[in-house]
């Protein structure tokens, strides 16, 4: 395997982790815009009131998103990585 294609292959699998893991990322970071603005209207300082609403939108849009991203891995995989560990 020259560097081309351990570069390309390695840059495509960034790119998908990427694609996969912005939805999560980015629920997250809105409901922590969210609960951090409602903290700082009301003076409330709970540690629990950041953490709880922020796992529970991640873990919603992990499962309404889960198809997609099994889908993406498994088409990277079979296109990609199968054919060049078989050397087809």
């Amino acid at each position: 395997m020259d560097d081309l294609v351990f570069f390309d292959t390695l840059r495509q699998g960034l790119w998908i982790s990427v694609v996969i893991s912005a939805p999560m990322l980015s629920v997250a970071l809105l409901a922590g815009v969210t609960v951090g603005l409602f903290q700082a209207l009301t003076s409330i300082q709970e540690m629990t009131l950041t953490f709880v609403p922020k796992v529970a939108a991640m873990l919603a849009v992990f499962w309404v998103t889960m198809g997609f991203m099994t889908q993406t891995l498994a088409t990277y995989w079979s296109e990609q990585l199968v054919p060049l560990i078989a050397g087809i």
